[in-house]
């Protein structure tokens, strides 16, 4: 396998992978073993070595010596830091992005949202895949209508780890529609030029999020 077929291949492994990730494919504590990847996606292991090792860069997996490359889990304490940085660090990004964000950082975020409410009630059951890739580009949209260049560096990481546990697969249907309309109100908030309103509904939205979170998986134990 040449280069540019090798990099082609590492980016379906990649995008397989982590799709199968946010979708709870595999749960946590699972072993993706590199051999049974390879052939479900007809490619070679070092393709899909290599996509896993991007995907570990983004502590989606991790390895592990001897054992190979695990899904991780996360502990009470793990979740209530993470939402507990995420109120602060987000809030404020959508207080900055309701003083700089422009008009086509608005229209951006109002389609995320109907993106998100179509994938969420569009079809017979919800597209957590769909919803989650609308979800983060919305989050991170804020950070960058916030005209904040540290932000970004700061929150992306926290960003990212609710994917690896798989957020709106614990939401039912009262809580995936207040997600929902969090997105519209915090699109609405950014137009109208109201940190104040952006703010609070940030910390609504993250805190909601959270609630759901501890709950599903002090039920888990």
């Amino acid at each position: 396998m040449n280069k540019p077929e090798r990099l082609r291949a590492t980016d379906i492994a990649y995008s397989s992978i982590r799709q199968g990730l946010i979708a709870g494919r595999w749960p946590a504590g699972s072993h993706l073993r590199e051999t049974e990847l390879a052939d479900e996606f007809g490619i070679s292991r070092t393709p899909v070595r290599e996509a896993l090792r991007r995907l570990a860069s983004e502590q989606m997996v991790e390895f592990e010596p001897h054992l190979g490359v695990r899904v991780p889990g996360w502990s009470e304490q793990d979740l209530a830091e993470i939402f507990a940085l995420r109120v602060e660090l987000e809030s404020f990004a959508a207080g900055e992005a309701a003083r700089h964000a422009t008009p086509d950082h608005v229209e951006a975020l109002r389609q995320l949202a109907r993106d998100m409410e179509q994938a969420a009630f569009g079809g017979p059951q919800p597209d957590y895949v769909r919803i989650t890739e609308a979800n983060d580009r919305f989050h991170r949209l804020i950070v960058t209508a916030s005209g904040n260049r540290r932000l970004m560096s700061l929150i992306g990481t926290l960003i990212e780890l609710p994917l690896v546990i798989r957020t709106f697969a614990r939401f039912d249907t009262k809580a995936m529609a207040r997600s929902v309309q969090h997105h519209f109100d915090l699109a609405d908030a950014i137009a109208d030029r109201n940190a104040d309103w952006a703010i609070a509904v940030m910390r609504a939205h993250i805190h909601a999020g959270r609630q759901v979170m501890l709950k599903k998986t002090a039920g888990d134990d």
